[in-house]
C-alpha cells in the first residue's frame, strides 16, 4: 500500500466515524422505533446493520460504476445530492405519517365511560376504548413494514463524502485503492451506527420510561420527522 492510499485509508476511517456520529439520522430512527415498537436488542441491531449496509453499498456501487465507465466526479456528486434530497423527503413523509397514526391511536386509547339503563336493573356504567373498533388495516401495515421502509430510505440516503473525497482520489492510483478505502469507510460507518444505537439501547434500559411509554410512538414519529427536516433544510 503506497503512502497516498495509506493516508486516504486513515481519512476514510476518520470521516466514516465523524460523518456518522454527527448525522443523527444514522441512528436516531432506530433508537426511538426500538423503544416504541419494543424491539429486542438483537432485532434492533440487525435492522441497524441491514440499513447501514444498504446505506453504504448504494454509494459504493455508484462510485465504482462511475469510476469504471469514466463518469465525472461532479456528475456523481449531483446524483448523490439528488438521492440525499429523496431520502430526506422520505424521512419527512414517513415521520409525518407515523406521527399522525400514532396520535390517532393514542386518542382512541382514551377510555370513555357510558351510563346504561335497563328495565328492572340499576343504572350502571362501563369503560372502553375505541382502538380495537377503529384500527384500520393500513395503520397495521405501516407498523409491520417499518423496518423495510427504513431500509428503503437508507438505500436512497447517500454517503456524501465517500465518492468525491475518498473513492475518486484513491482510484487515481488503482481501482483496488478505491475498494480498500470504500471498505474501510463502510465498516466504520456501520460499526458507528450500531455502536451508538447499542449504547442508547443499553442506557435507556436502565431508565424508567413508564411515565412516557404511552407516548413512545408519538415521540418516535416526531423524532423521525424532525430528522428529515434537519437533513433537508439544515443540511445535517
Amino acid at each position: 500500500m503506497n503512502e497516498s492510499i495509506a493516508l486516504l485509508s486513515a481519512t476514510a476511517i476518520s470521516i466514516g466515524f465523524v460523518h456518522t456520529l454527527l448525522g443523527p439520522d444514522h441512528y436516531l430512527p432506530f433508537i426511538v422505533l426500538s423503544e416504541a415498537k419494543k424491539w429486542t436488542l438483537r432485532k434492533t441491531m440487525f435492522i441497524t446493520f441491514l440499513c447501514g449496509l444498504g446505506h453504504v453499498l448504494s454509494s459504493v456501487v455508484l462510485g465504482l460504476v462511475g469510476i469504471g465507465v469514466g463518469i465525472s466526479v461532479n456528475r456523481l456528486v449531483t446524483v448523490e445530492s439528488f438521492r440525499g434530497s429523496i431520502a430526506a423527503w422520505l424521512f419527512i413523509a414517513f415521520g409525518l405519517v407515523y406521527l399522525v397514526i400514532s396520535i390517532r391511536n393514542l386518542l382512541r386509547k382514551r377510555k370513555h365511560s357510558h351510563e346504561h339503563f335497563h328495565m328492572g336493573v340499576e343504572p350502571h356504567s362501563h369503560e372502553h376504548n375505541h382502538l380495537q373498533e377503529h384500527t384500520h388495516i393500513h395503520q397495521k401495515d405501516v407498523v409491520k413494514t417499518t423496518p423495510w421502509i427504513l431500509f428503503l430510505i437508507f438505500i436512497f440516503g447517500p454517503c456524501e463524502p465517500l465518492i468525491p473525497i475518498l473513492m475518486y482520489p484513491a482510484a487515481q492510483n488503482n481501482i483496488s485503492g478505491a475498494v480498500v478505502v470504500s471498505l474501510l469507510f463502510s465498516l466504520v460507518t456501520i460499526a458507528t451506527m450500531m455502536g451508538v444505537v447499542l449504547a442508547f439501547k443499553l442506557g435507556l434500559s436502565k431508565i424508567n420510561l413508564k411515565p412516557v411509554e404511552k407516548y413512545s410512538n408519538v415521540i418516535a414519529g416526531a423524532m423521525i420527522l424532525l430528522s428529515g427536516i434537519a437533513i433537508q433544510f439544515l443540511g445535517l
